[in-house]
Formats: C-alpha cells, structure tokens, sequence
C-alpha cells in the first residue's frame, strides 16, 4: 500500500475547472493503478478515472470528454483536470493505489484512501 494526498478540490461555477492531485507520501505508485472515485447514491462509490502504468486511461461515461488523468512519475503525482464541471460532479473525490487490473464501476468506499478532496460546483 502507498499513503495518498488528495489536493485541488473547491467551488466553482457551473462551467468552471479544476485540477486534482493525488500525491503519493513517503512512497511511489510502482505499477500500480491509480483510480480516482466518488460517492455515489446508494453508499457506494463511482469509478471517475483510472491511469494504469503503462499510460491506458478509463473515464465515466459521465465525465468522458470533461476529465482528464494524467501521471507524473517524477512527481510522484497523479492529477485530473477537471474542465465543464457541473453540479452533479459536486462531491468528494478520493484516490487510490490498486494493484487490480479489474475496473469496478461501483465499488464499496474505503476508509483507507482517506480523507479526498471536496469538489463543489454551483449552478
């Protein structure tokens, strides 16, 4: 497992843009791929994005066309921009290090990748 640090949430507009990083601490991603979720009604969480080491991306059909993930190996950071946003978007965006290869669509939420990044958008 590797500590993530999520950073870049706030509150814009319908329309606005925002930039999301998810920053491995004290540790690197390795192989592993990096999902960012967000709650979804029903006490599950919705699968928004996915990078996998060798760049292959998965987005929402929801935010396809909007968002954009991308890696920086240097950094040790994963972000996704966030262009369009809507207020359906508005939630709590977490990410994760998984070794799983399996893209979950909906999947239970973990305390494990902590505390997210508040997205809040208005009309």
């Amino acid at each position: 497992e590797v500590d993530l640090v999520e950073s870049g949430g706030g509150s814009v507009e319908t329309g606005g843009s925002l930039r999301l990083s998810c920053r491995a601490s004290g540790s690197t991603f390795g192989d592993a791929d990096i999902r960012w979720y967000r709650p979804h009604p029903g006490g599950l969480c919705e699968l928004v994005a996915r990078i996998s080491s060798d760049g292959s991306t998965y987005y929402a059909d929801s935010v396809q066309g909007r968002f954009t993930i991308s890696q920086d190996n240097a950094k040790n950071t994963v972000s996704m921009q966030m262009n369009n946003l809507k207020p359906a978007d508005t939630a709590v965006y977490y990410c994760a290090a998984e070794t799983s290869d399996y893209d979950d669509l909906f999947t239970p939420c973990q305390e494990t990748w902590g505390q997210g990044t508040q997205v809040t958008v208005s009309a």
